[in-house]
């Protein structure tokens, strides 16, 4: 994202919003944000979840590349290829750039958080 755009520039198509040109020095810019893998995916499947070995979501598929195009109808591992966004990228990001805090700690502490005006009513 920010190599497109140091190289194309602002007011092109791969400007940036302020939010992202300038983040928080607390945003960590070596969190994984895409991960490839060899899962079985055809046209439609954008925004399947990316579940690992322990049915955890470790990401969104959104993707894949030119020579997965034939898996409607043949899988072949050694060159098919899922992209998805990687759920720790999504996290850094809800965390440092858009501060949707209750979010994040709905997602990392699997329960649901009140929202201040819940809280102030208990």
């Amino acid at each position: 994202m920010y190599d497109r755009y140091y190289s194309h520039g602002p007011g092109t198509e791969w400007d940036l919003p302020e939010r992202w040109l300038k983040p928080p020095e607390t945003f960590d810019l070596a969190t994984p944000v895409n991960l490839v893998s060899t899962n079985d995916i055809i046209g439609g499947n954008s925004g399947s979840p990316l579940i690992n070995k322990d049915l955890e979501v470790v990401g969104l598929v959104f993707d894949g590349n030119i020579e997965s195009l034939p898996s409607s109808f043949i899988f072949r591992m050694e060159n098919f290829r899922a992209v998805s966004v990687d759920s720790r990228g999504m996290l850094e990001a809800l965390d440092e750039i858009y501060d949707a805090d209750r979010i994040v700690l709905e997602l990392s502490e699997k329960r649901l958080v009140a929202t201040e005006a819940e809280a102030d009513a208990n």
